[in-house]
C-alpha cells in the first residue's frame, strides 16, 4: 500500500516510515499539514496517517479538508496522536477519520493496529452457540457448550457484541490477554432472558477504568435494559453490583429503529418470542450480518403462522452475507415445543431460501442436542435447502470459529 505520513516530529516520521517500509509498503512523509493538503491529492495514497497537534493546521482540520476532496473518498485516514481523550477520539470520527491510535508507538503492535483500520475485512467470531443453559461434557466438545454470544470486528471501530450468554467469558479472556491501552464495545442484547444476559458480571473489561462500553437492548414496558442488567446483580443474586464497574458505561433502550455509528448501521426488528425480543442487522462496507435469535417460525399449518411476519422477516434479512438464526429444533422435535419461541429446520431453510441469503448459520441449539445431534440437524437443513432449489451455503459454526467477510 501507499502511505502518506504527516507529523511535525521527525523522530515519529522516521520510526513509522521504517516500520511500514519493512513491511513492504511505499511511504511519503511530510512535516507540515498545509504542505500535506497540497500534495496528497497528487500522491493519492491509500492511507494518510496524521498527528493532531501541529502548528498552523492541526490534524482535525487536515482530516476535514481531505474529506471534502471527492476524488479521495476511498482513502483511509488514521490519527496517530499522544492525546488519549475521549473528546479527541469522537472529534476525529466526526471529522472523517477511520481510526485513532495513540503514542507512544508500540513497535510490536503498530502494524497490526494500522492493518485493522485500513483493511476492509469484517470478522465474525462465535463465543457461544447453544441456547437456554450451558452444557458441559465430552458430547458437546466440538460445537461447544456455551450460550449465545457473537462478536463482529470492524477494523477501526468499537467491537460489536451480540448477547451476553456464557460465551462472553471467552471473549473477556481474549480481551484481557490482548495488549491495549483501552477497550471499546457496543453490546446488543436480543432480549433479557437469563441465557442472554447472565454472564454480564463476568465480562472483565466492565471493571476497568478507561474502557468505554455501550449496552443496547429492548425496552420491556417499564423495565429498561439498564434495570434488567442491574437487577440480576443485586446483592441477593450476586455479590458484585453495577456500581463497582469502572468502565464508562452507557445504556440505551431500543425499539424497531435504525442507528448509525459512522460506517456501521444497525437495524432492528421485533421477533416472535415471549416478551420483547429484537433481531439485529449490521451493515458496513457493503456487507451485512443478521443476528436473529430467539425467534419462532410456526409451521404453515399452525393457526399462529403469520405469512405477513415471515415475509417482513425475509425482507429484513434479504441478501445477507450471513444469517445467524435460531434453529433450535429438528422438525420432529418441534410439535411438542410449539409456543416456546424457537424455530425448526424446515422453516429456517424456507426463510433463508426465500430471502436469498448467502450463508445460513444454525444457532441457539437445544441444550439436549449433542454434537452428533447438531450434525444431523445440519444435514437435514442442507437437504431442505436442496429440495427448495436454493444455493444458500449452510453451516453450523462451532464455538471459537471465525468467519471473515
Amino acid at each position: 500500500m501507499k502511505f502518506f505520513l504527516v507529523d511535525d516530529d521527525p523522530d515519529t516520521l522516521a520510526l513509522v516510515e521504517w516500520l511500514l517500509n519493512k513491511a513492504g509498503h511505499e511511504v511519503v512523509t511530510c512535516g507540515s499539514s498545509a504542505e500535506a493538503l497540497r500534495d496528497i491529492p497528487t500522491v493519492h495514497p491509500d492511507c494518510v496517517i496524521t498527528d493532531l497537534m501541529m502548528p498552523g493546521m492541526d490534524g482535525f482540520e487536515l482530516t476535514r479538508e481531505l474529506r471534502r476532496c471527492t476524488e479521495l473518498a476511498s482513502m483511509k485516514i488514521l490519527i496517530l496522536s499522544a492525546k488519549n481523550y475521549d473528546f479527541d477520539r469522537r472529534r476525529a470520527k466526526e471529522m472523517g477519520a477511520d481510526g485513532y491510535l495513540t503514542k507512544p508507538i508500540n513497535r510490536e503492535t503498530l502494524l497490526h493496529s494500522i492493518n485493522e483500520v485500513v483493511s476492509d475485512r469484517i470478522a465474525v467470531h462465535y463465543w457461544g452457540v447453544h441456547g437456554t443453559l450451558p452444557v458441559p461434557g465430552p458430547r458437546y466438545a466440538r460445537y461447544g457448550g456455551n450460550t449465545s454470544c457473537v462478536s463482529v470486528d470492524v477494523g477501526g471501530e468499537p467491537l460489536y457484541v451480540f448477547d451476553c450468554g456464557s460465551g462472553i467469558k471467552g471473549l473477556s479472556n481474549r480481551i484481557m490477554t490482548t495488549p491495549t491501552t483501552r477497550f471499546s464495545a457496543r453490546i446488543f442484547i436480543s432480549h433479557t432472558h437469563w441465557d442472554h444476559i447472565n454472564t454480564v458480571p463476568f465480562f472483565t473489561p466492565l471493571y476497568l477504568r478507561g474502557n468505554q462500553i455501550e449496552i443496547f437492548g429492548p425496552y420491556q414496558g417499564n423495565l429498561t435494559i439498564e434495570r434488567a442488567i442491574s437487577a440480576q446483580m443485586e446483592s441477593v443474586y450476586f455479590p458484585v453490583t453495577v456500581r463497582e464497574f469502572g468502565a464508562r458505561l452507557m445504556f440505551r433502550d431500543l425499539r424497531e429503529e435504525s442507528l448509525e455509528f459512522g460506517p456501521v448501521r444497525i437495524d432492528t426488528m421485533l421477533l416472535r418470542h415471549p416478551g420483547y425480543c429484537l433481531g439485529y442487522k449490521l451493515t458496513c462496507r457493503n456487507r451485512n450480518i443478521c443476528y436473529i435469535t430467539d425467534n419462532e417460525l410456526y409451521l404453515p399449518t399452525h393457526p399462529q403462522h403469520d405469512a405477513r411476519y415471515v415475509q417482513n422477516l425475509a425482507n429484513f434479512v434479504r441478501g445477507a452475507d450471513v444469517l445467524i438464526t435460531d434453529t433450535t429444533y429438528r422438525d420432529h422435535e418441534y410439535p411438542s415445543k410449539v409456543d416456546w419461541g424457537h424455530s425448526c429446520v424446515s422453516q429456517v431453510a424456507e426463510l433463508a431460501a426465500r430471502a436469498e441469503v448467502k450463508r445460513l448459520h444454525l444457532f441457539h441449539h437445544d441444550p439436549d442436542q449433542t454434537d452428533d445431534d447438531i450434525d444431523i440437524k445440519l444435514n437435514e437443513t442442507r437437504a431442505a435447502l436442496e429440495r427448495l432449489g436454493s444455493k444458500v451455503v449452510c453451516e453450523a459454526p462451532a464455538e471459537g470459529s471465525d468467519l471473515v467477510l
